[in-house]
């Protein structure tokens, strides 16, 4: 069948039914509960099994592998759109360092630690294997299928290498399934040693979390009517603000191409710039007020559960195949870095609560931030330790550098530059550790021995 607007609707509409599939699945089957899988994952299992790779039940176009990559611009778009929050460098500097400086240095270590040590080993053991091929782990784990989406992207367009997409989204399922069994046994060890300050055991979970079904107590608003539907729907309108900063995007980087054909800037990068330039023009015509940032993040992980079901879905078995060894290299450096750092660095470094700032930091570099919210909320259920507050202040100045980083890195790596760039990344990782251990200390109590300001949190004085 031709591809044409009915075929994209269908594969989407095909989709949203593997996608409420998923959901029932785990609102009922107890192991899926008990492993905590997205939804989103499952049903991209269910598309790749009942898809043309397999099965063949499921009429999917073959257009399905660009849809990850078309979505993550989209993502990109929603990502400074209503965002209003305002605050300094010191600021965060003062009142949130260590957070600010061990979250930003497991980034900039995870991508460095792949690219040197990485490199490295592939350019001894496959010599054949293209030399960029050892970014798309810490992508795929660091950023989860959107940044695996972005970078695979990039190294599409700017060294021609189709496969990479494919690549990536194999580490973000890994890194996925990584983050939620790795985490889940890194709990079990926390809680055996005494290492987490708010639970005893990993049995101490409200049912919502493990069926994905929120009972009506519990239940909060999504966002705020800005607008009246009697003129505009307020989802159309905030809906609307997201596509126009994605055709800004997409505009963008046509023109930019016709200007300067030799280079080429991530697409995805021009649709967050354009969503910048978007908020800047609704604040100065006086509609900034109008955008609920709420809403804006409900569209953007909207988009996040199709990016991944349709990422998981179109993986190619047979690229998989041809590069399993790398790929097997890759995930085990990317799965040490990650304990590593929680068992070791976190465990030295954090002023307090170190197991759950840590096990927070594990659950991002290893899929996206929503696993490191969900681990942190088995660990920490009610969010008592300002890991999630320390963090929200962080991003602020994070997310500036971190889009910098996947906008500048594949490019730089992609024309030859892999164990340099991984050489300068890791001495950046070691100094933001070097000014964490000056301001804070090296912590040297035990690992269930309570830190400075924890009892007072803990017991509620």
């Amino acid at each position: 069948m031709e591809f044409g607007p009915y075929a994209m609707l269908m594969d989407f509409a095909l989709m949203s039914v593997l996608l409420f599939i998923a959901q029932y699945l785990r609102s009922k089957v107890k192991i899926i509960q008990n492993l905590y899988l997205p939804s989103s994952l499952i049903a991209g299992f269910l598309g790749l099994f009942l898809g043309k790779q397999f099965l063949n039940v499921l009429p999917f176009s073959d257009k399905i592998s660009s849809y990850a990559y078309m979505l993550v611009v989209v993502l990109f778009a929603s990502l400074f759109i209503g965002n209003t929050q305002k605050t300094s460098f010191k600021k965060v500097v003062d009142e949130v360092g260590d957070t600010f400086t061990l979250n930003m240095a497991a980034e900039f270590g995870g991508f460095g630690v792949a690219l040197l040590v990485g490199g490295i080993i592939l350019g001894k053991l496959f010599p054949n294997v293209p030399e960029a091929f050892s970014i798309l782990q810490p992508a795929g784990f660091v950023g989860g299928h959107g940044y695996a989406a972005a970078i695979g992207g990039t190294l599409k367009d700017v060294a021609g290498w189709g496969e990479a997409l494919t690549i990536g989204q194999t580490f973000a399922t890994i890194g996925l399934l990584s983050g939620i069994l790795g985490g889940l046994a890194l709990i079990n060890l926390a809680t055996r040693i005494r290492a987490t300050r708010f639970i005893k055991t990993i049995k101490e979970l409200p049912e919502s979390m493990q069926t994905g079904l929120v009972p009506e107590n519990e239940r909060q608003e999504i966002g705020k009517q800005t607008v009246n539907p009697m003129s505009i729907d307020p989802l159309t309108w905030h809906l609307l603000l997201v596509l126009i900063a994605s055709a800004g995007g997409y505009y963008s980087y046509y023109a930019f191409k016709a200007i300067m054909p030799k280079i080429s800037l991530p697409m995805m990068c021009l649709s967050m710039l354009s969503g910048v330039v978007l908020q800047m023009i609704l604040n100065i015509v006086g509609l900034g007020d109008y955008v609920d940032k709420k809403i804006i993040t409900r569209i953007g992980s909207s988009v996040t559960d199709y990016l991944v079901a349709f990422g998981v879905a179109s993986i190619k078995i047979s690229i998989v195949i041809k590069y399993a060894a790398p790929i097997l290299i890759m995930v085990l450096i990317g799965i040490a870095w990650s304990v590593f750092y929680v068992l070791v660095i976190g465990k030295k470094l954090f002023h307090n609560f170190w197991f759950e700032r840590s096990i927070f930091i594990y659950g991002w570099t290893t899929g996206v931030v929503a696993m490191g919210v969900t681990l942190l909320r088995i660990v920490d259920p009610e969010f008592k330790s300002g890991t999630l507050e320390d963090y929200g202040m962080a991003y602020v100045f994070i997310s500036v550098i971190e889009l910098a980083l996947i906008s500048i890195l594949p490019v730089y790596v992609a024309k030859g530059n892999v164990i340099l760039a991984g050489a300068l990344l890791v001495a950046i990782c070691i100094a933001l550790w070097a000014v964490t251990a000056l301001k804070y200390g090296l912590q040297n109590k035990g690992a269930a021995e309570l830190r400075p300001g924890e009892e007072e949190v803990v017991t509620g004085m």
